[in-house]
């Protein structure tokens, strides 16, 4: 059976948001374990609720606090090796943005080029409102094109006849 998708908004009948209260807290203590076993890892889960008058800890209050403590044994320049600040991950995100925007005006721009040569091969060279820039880039372009195919054909003259058929 499908499942409906849930919609996250906040339940306003207390006895039934209780119960699905119940249910995750349920699904959540089964994925940590499950968590645990199939990554070899140590994990623990620390929820109050107003429903109960106690935190409850997963797997125990014992297994949170050896968990708690080895975190806090491991060295700070350790944990903040894995941490990331806002700007610091905005500012690589920035960097990667910027690298990706200027492979892909090299790519339109070599696009751009290859359509230039392709439409001008059969008709009177006249390249009208290019730069030299841009009339340099289809040169180099056109230079790689040939030895691409100068390539091809020396590798097509070189392979034996009998493999052809193959």
């Amino acid at each position: 059976m499908i499942r409906k998708k849930v919609k996250l908004v906040y339940i306003t009948n207390d006895s039934s948001r209780r119960a699905t209260y119940k249910k995750r807290i349920k699904v959540l203590m089964k994925k940590m374990s499950e968590l645990s076993t199939l990554c070899g890892i140590n994990t623990c889960a620390i929820m109050y609720s107003p429903y109960e008058s106690q935190l409850k800890v997963w797997p125990s209050p014992i297994g949170g606090q050896q968990v708690l403590s080895k975190f806090q044994m491991i060295l700070e320049m350790e944990q903040r090796k894995n941490m990331v600040k806002q700007e610091s991950f905005l500012s690589q995100r920035t960097v990667k943005v910027v690298e990706q925007l200027k492979k892909h005006c090299k790519d339109n721009q070599e696009k751009k080029m290859i359509q230039v040569m392709f439409n001008n091969i059969c008709v009177k060279w006249v390249i009208h409102g290019f730069n030299f820039k841009d009339i340099n880039d289809l040169n180099l372009l056109v230079d790689e094109k040939l030895s691409n195919i100068d390539k091809r054909m020396d590798a097509f003259t070189m392979t034996p006849l009998y493999t052809l058929g193959a």
